[in-house]
């Protein structure tokens, strides 16, 4: 597979995951919420949780040369990663919005947290395919460049996943 078929592919699969998560933003919703969607936002925080130690287990594990337990962590890291955005779209397709409240003096910290979130998971999805594609085709220097990069978002991202949920589960209508 050349270089520019495998961006090409990471770009539409960016581009759907993001197109499908917008949309179901403006979906209208179902009047009433099945029960096994109301567990997805527990569920999405422990998926987070478990990638975060993921992540930093894979750092420390590929700082001490500890290579195929490094790509271990990560394929699972991105499994629980794939896992979550399923769970993510059902919850959306489903699920009402849950607002923090405005009197709440906590807000303006809780939507810049929810703000930057959304945002480098956006930004994190196509640099994570890419240092995987980097990673797994063995081209190791092209795959450290970047991992410098995908590494502290997708774990920032991860972070913050739980962080949010945390602050926003008290306000879950069910």
């Amino acid at each position: 597979m050349t270089d520019k078929l495998v961006f090409r592919i990471i770009i539409g699969v960016t581009i759907a995951v993001l197109a499908i998560v917008l949309a179901l933003h403006l979906m209208p919703k179902p009047d009433t919420v099945p029960d096994i969607i109301k567990h997805c936002p527990l569920l999405n925080a422990i998926l987070n949780g478990t990638c975060t130690v993921l992540l930093i287990s894979s750092y420390f594990a590929i700082r001490n040369k500890k290579i195929k337990l490094h790509r271990t962590l990560n394929l699972t890291a991105f499994t629980l990663s794939a896992l979550f955005i399923l769970s993510y779209v059902a919850y959306h397709a489903f699920g009402k919005e849950t607002l923090f409240p405005k009197d709440n003096p906590l807000r303006p910290v809780y939507l810049f947290i929810l703000t930057s979130h959304i945002i480098l998971a956006g930004i994190v999805l196509p640099v994570v395919l890419l240092t995987f594609y980097r990673g797994l085709s063995n081209d190791i220097i092209k795959h450290r460049k970047i991992a410098r990069w995908a590494m502290p978002m997708w774990l920032y991202v991860t972070i913050t996943g739980v962080v949010v949920y945390l602050m926003i589960s008290p306000y879950y209508p069910f």
